[in-house]
């Protein structure tokens, strides 16, 4: 089946940007909005709780997975409940990653349009990240996990300097009252927040592509760590910069963020290098997107090549991509399913590897 991605097989540092690749488009967008709106004064102590959860989760997966080394969550499906209940996994592994992608592409250009191409039709401004993933793609799978292990430092940079910038501009009495509007927005209504951590679902299908599969431990520890700290930041800078309460309509409010900073003359239009940073990101999340969708299609289907498949996806992509009628419909997907949408599959993949790891014991006391 899909030898083409064994072939390329990933270090760790690149496979823990790739886990961090799904943070950008949604941390830019709308997500640190979104843990204020939901959770007000409490939102930092929000995170702190959703990564502890989220990294007990990480742990479990790599216990779970030792169980089966070398295979992935649609190799598991297969042992789980053969070749029916693999495709029918798969499918929806692919329906997540590109739906959930073409969404996000859809905010995210909504977004450039309002920031910088007022009088261009949305349509173009889509079709030229299609066109972007299109040609990323066919150059193979190295490419762009290599830009995507050079480009997360940056933007982790990036963000710290949004911190940092904005310092003086900060009050940081915004934490105050610690709760929030209380235990239960704070603890159970944010545990939704979980699904933020969308970069797990990648971790399914990382064991057989580790170039040194003894890391993958560390591998889902650190890039929890790691997710929960980016989110952090982004998080604390949205909250002690504005009032609790974010407006919607506010279209990256992490853009407007950083048209407060200015580290003397030289920086002073430093939001549009920061929009450069932030839109090669958004094409490695998509690209690497695509990739798990054609891996996994190719996977089902025992196809020797999925170059073909590019073609397909781009155009489903784009497809999905115009589905919504305006942006208020796109933001709705955003700020209210896409969570809900990854925590299920989490929650799916958990689900199998549990019940693969019962069925190995049965075999065994058998």
């Amino acid at each position: 089946g899909g030898s083409y991605m064994s072939k390329s097989k990933i270090g760790t540092i690149e496979a823990i940007a790739l886990i961090l690749s799904t943070l950008a488009p949604f941390t830019v967008i709308s997500l640190s909005r979104t843990f204020i709106n939901e959770t007000k004064s409490s939102a930092l102590l929000n995170i702190i709780y959703v990564t502890s959860i989220c990294l007990f989760i990480g742990f479990l997966i790599y216990t779970l997975f030792k169980k089966f080394p070398g295979l992935d969550i649609i190799d598991i499906s297969k042992y789980l409940g053969g070749s029916i209940f693999k495709n029918i996994v798969g499918f929806i592994f692919i329906a997540y990653f590109t739906i959930t992608s073409s969404l996000l592409l859809r905010n995210f250009c909504e977004g450039l349009k309002v920031i910088y191409y007022p009088y261009t039709n949305i349509l173009y401004i889509i079709l030229m990240f299609i066109i972007a993933i299109g040609i990323s793609n066919s150059l193979g799978f190295n490419s762009t996990i290599k830009t995507t292990a050079l480009i997360f430092p940056i933007i982790l940079l990036s963000i710290l300097l949004l911190f940092v910038g904005n310092l003086n501009n900060f009050s940081f009495q915004k934490i105050f009252p610690i709760l929030g509007d209380g235990f239960k927005s704070t603890f159970i209504l944010g545990l939704s927040n979980i699904g933020s951590f969308a970069g797990i679902s990648y971790m399914y299908f990382l064991p057989p592509l580790l170039k040194e599969p003894e890391k993958f431990k560390k591998i889902c520890i650190l890039s929890i760590i790691l997710s929960g700290l980016f989110i952090f930041i982004c998080v604390a800078t949205l909250l002690f910069m504005f009032s609790v309460y974010i407006s919607t309509d506010e279209i990256m409010p992490l853009f407007s963020v950083s048209r407060y900073i200015e580290f003397g003359n030289f920086f002073q239009r430093f939001e549009s290098l920061f929009l450069l940073i932030w839109t090669i990101s958004f094409c490695c999340y998509l690209s690497i997107s695509f990739k798990f969708s054609t891996y996994i299609f190719a996977k089902m289907f025992n196809l020797a090549d999925s170059s073909q498949l590019i073609y397909i996806f781009c155009i489903l992509t784009y497809g999905i991509a115009l589905l919504p009628k305006n942006y208020a419909i796109s933001s709705f997907f955003e700020i209210y399913i896409y969570r809900f949408l990854s925590i299920a599959i989490i929650v799916l993949g958990l689900a199998i590897l549990i019940l693969s790891n019962l069925k190995s014991y049965k075999k065994v006391g058998d």
